[in-house]
């Protein structure tokens, strides 16, 4: 075979075979990284379950970003979709109720934080999960990282399920998600020896440890280690951040994981 022959037969192979590994659905999860004919086959071969991971936009301190619980969910509900199997995770909803802003209230009165109210929430959540039901998902499971708008999720749970009586889609937001991030986490540091007045309900060692396991980048490390004692003024609610580490965080990401599977997999086993 001549050279210039040889040339153009193996650049021909190349480009066959990058065409071939871009025509190929990409490994992962995430719905939005999906094109919609790809996303038609996942639910045809038995991608039933969609998780909604709920985040919010709020101060959580002067040393961690206000993206926290975006970017956590976001994460969380990845490991949790792979552990399951037959998940995909949808966009993370990160406008949520965060108080008032005519006067500020709440997160409101520290920059960076955006609130929506109560209405617009759950009808933004109830729109996301219609549509789900309509492009073939059977489960929709919310996954909540904040505190604040938990009843809201349950009122719209509800709300759905009473709709959709008669059809094969159900709506369910797992108590074990948020539990094991809040209750079942602090008796867990509690067991390695950390303090309830450390541990906190917002931007404490709990708070921040988990942002240290999942996004480091987004918790400002030296600062913290050579801060004072932070209080509610600073946006610290109750905890002392500044023994956090990525190894504790990771204690409260395990099982978190792990109980929301489970938790999961009970609800829509046989669905």
């Amino acid at each position: 075979m001549r050279p210039l022959l040889r040339f153009t037969f193996a650049s021909a192979i190349l480009v066959t075979a990058s065409y071939a590994a871009l025509a190929q659905t990409p490994k992962t999860v995430f719905l939005e990284d999906l094109t919609w004919t790809e996303l038609r086959d996942q639910i045809q071969a038995g991608k039933n379950t969609i998780i909604i991971p709920i985040g919010g936009t709020e101060q959580s301190g002067p040393d961690v970003a206000v993206g926290k619980h975006n970017a956590r969910v976001k994460v969380l509900s990845q490991r949790i979709a792979e552990g399951l199997g037959n998940a995909l995770v949808a966009p993370v909803i990160a406008y949520v109720p965060e108080g008032g802003y005519a006067p500020p209230t709440s997160h409101m009165r520290f920059p960076g934080t955006i609130t929506v109210s109560d209405d617009v929430f759950e009808k933004t959540l109830a729109s996301a999960a219609n549509s789900f039901k309509v492009h073939g998902f059977k489960n929709v499971v919310f996954l909540g990282d904040h505190g604040g708008y938990q009843n809201d999720v349950k009122q719209v749970v509800a709300q759905l399920n009473k709709a959709w009586s008669g059809s094969p889609a159900r709506a369910f937001v797992p108590p074990e998600y948020y539990d094991a991030s809040s209750d079942g986490y602090a008796k867990i540091l509690r067991q390695h020896g950390i303090r309830d007045d450390e541990i906190g309900t917002h931007a404490g060692l709990a708070d921040t440890s988990l942002q240290l396991a999942v996004a480091p980048q987004m918790v400002r490390q030296e600062r913290l280690k050579n801060a004072p004692k932070m209080g509610l003024a600073d946006g610290v609610y109750g905890g002392d951040p500044r023994r956090s580490s990525a190894e504790l965080g990771q204690l409260g990401i395990d099982v978190i994981v792990s109980r929301t599977i489970a938790a999961v997999k009970k609800d829509t086993t046989g669905r």
